[in-house]
């Protein structure tokens, strides 16, 4: 079973060339897509407007972001006791 439809294949390579150009612009910014990845991304996206065979986006883990916070909350924690010690 192919994972991408024939449509999808063939807007994903039109926005390729485009990159490839340097004629890919990205959707509200209008800045030069930079990026290879980026440019597929647009692709499929564009396909998927179109109602075309598209696998659905994958969905991305915020438990490194979460973590993160909670270290640098430990951290602020332990300075506040810190600078109330010296307080006295």
């Amino acid at each position: 079973m192919a994972r991408y439809g024939k449509k999808t294949q063939k807007k994903v390579k039109k926005v390729m060339d485009e990159y490839k150009h340097g004629k890919l612009k990205s959707g509200r910014s209008g800045k030069k897509v930079k990026s290879r990845k980026q440019a597929i991304a647009i692709g499929l996206s564009e396909a998927r407007k179109e109602g075309d065979k598209v696998p659905s986006r994958k969905k991305s883990s915020k438990k490194k972001s979460s973590s993160r916070k909670k270290s640098s909350s430990r951290k602020s924690s332990s300075r506040k006791k810190s600078s109330s010690r010296k307080k006295k």
